[in-house]
């Protein structure tokens, strides 16, 4: 008798250890296919097979929280319908509970556990047209955060009762599930942001088209833009209007990034539009502003520099909205600024922008944004406008495309860091 006691827990721990081994081998199963498997649908529908395969459950899915708006959403299921309908408060069920405790689990009879549960999978099954008996519920934890929960409902036996057997393996099959969720979801958002990214890039390859391009042979007009990131909220144009005469703009958008951005490319393309048909400045900023302010959400504006260059006579007429002065060097090296301006456009509906006439010869004139003076070195110090005037001075004999690149080539290479768009267009007379 002695002899055969002693071999019936022989027995039933080889039994167990046998079970084990499939676990972990089940296990192993999940971390290799999950490791593969970066894309979410897959990853998430793979572990539901492999979880409701060996817990012998009637139904799975996966539910992970939306920070945003704090509920869980039904990303995942098999063989329960309509959850993607219904967003879940993180209190609600079982499935607050494992979050809240962090760890699995187990109602074994939904009907004999306290109320506030039982009348939660009530209203569930209304919903979704299901009868709920038994339930487990792991929360998915990956690098300490709580994503989700894997929630099974079900055990198919006669009894359709879960024991404390499943809670222990979905509370182990769910770690490694975990990671593959946070895993797929990691990639899935960098693809997103690869895809926003390359349109970005898109948006940047539109607004260089937009800017006029440098000329190979002499012409006295030239301009050069640096993003400080992909896209810009700076803008110049120029052109020739025949008979000596020539037209340009530059702009400046406030703010930065795509908001910006899109408003430069509306205004860029009013202006290339407008410009062939309106040869006076102010007159040309006047309808500008019109339609800008329109549209343009509150609080953003442009400001704009336009003119327009005679080389048979010698003048310039020039109308400015809320622009940098431009720079204007004489034959004698000296400097000075045109300082007339109005309002920037997209603030002051209907406002009457006014023109002036200036004698331009000998001379050269440097049209900017702040984003050349403000620029700052390592110790904080600002370009300022006598700095900017410096490189002007150095480089005052080199044609003028090679010029502005000589010009902002020295000021990057002096230390100082670009956080703005450089914008500069020079004229020569």
């Amino acid at each position: 008798m002695l002899f055969f006691k002693t071999k019936k827990p022989i027995l039933k721990e080889t039994r167990n250890e046998a079970q084990d081994n499939v676990d972990l081998q089940i296990i192993n199963k999940m971390n290799q296919e999950f490791a593969i498997s970066l894309d979410l649908k897959e990853t998430l529908n793979t572990a539901l097979k492999i979880i409701i395969t060996r817990l012998n459950a009637q139904a799975a899915n996966v539910f992970l929280i939306n920070n945003k708006t704090k509920k869980f959403e039904c990303i995942a299921s098999l063989n329960q319908d309509h959850l993607d309908e219904y967003q879940l408060d993180l209190k609600d069920g079982v499935m607050g509970r494992a979050v809240d405790q962090r760890k699995c689990i187990r109602v074994g009879n939904v009907r004999k556990d306290v109320r506030e549960i039982a009348e939660f999978y009530f209203d569930l099954d209304n919903k979704t047209n299901f009868t709920t008996y038994s339930v487990l519920c792991s929360p998915l934890i990956a690098a300490n955060d709580c994503i989700g929960v894997i929630h099974c409902l079900n055990k198919k036996t006669d009894e359709k009762l879960f024991i404390e057997d499943d809670r222990k393996l979905l509370e182990l099959l769910s770690t490694p599930a975990a990671l593959a969720i946070r895993n797929a979801k990691m990639a899935q958002e960098m693809v997103e942001q690869n895809k926003m990214q390359k349109e970005v890039e898109i948006v940047g390859e539109i607004q260089k088209s937009l800017l006029s391009s440098n000329k190979k042979e002499s012409f006295p007009l030239a301009g050069i833009n640096i993003p400080a990131k992909v896209v810009s909220g700076d803008f110049y144009n120029f052109n020739d209007l025949g008979e000596g005469k020539y037209g340009f703009g530059v702009a400046d958008v406030s703010g930065k990034g795509i908001k910006s951005s899109l408003l430069m490319s509306k205004a860029s393309s009013l202006y290339s539009c407008l410009s062939k048909t309106n040869f006076s400045p102010g007159n040309l900023l006047t309808q500008l502003n019109n339609e800008i302010c329109e549209t343009i959400s509150r609080g953003m504006f442009v400001t704009m520099l336009i003119g327009i260059y005679d080389s048979n006579s010698n003048e310039l007429l020039l109308a400015n909205a809320g622009h940098e002065p431009p720079i204007i060097m004489d034959k004698e090296n000296n400097f000075s600024n045109f300082e007339e301006a109005g309002p920037p456009l997209g603030i002051i509906e209907k406002t009457d922008y006014k023109e002036y006439k200036l004698n331009f010869e000998n001379s050269s004139m440097y049209i900017f944004t702040d984003g050349i003076t403000e620029i700052k070195n390592q110790e904080g110090s600002e370009l300022g406008s006598k700095g900017f005037q410096n490189y002007i001075t150095k480089f005052k004999d080199k044609p003028n495309n090679e010029r502005l690149k000589l010009i902002i080539d020295n000021v990057l290479g002096s230390k100082y860091i670009q956080k703005d768009d450089l914008t500069i267009v020079v004229l020569d007379s």
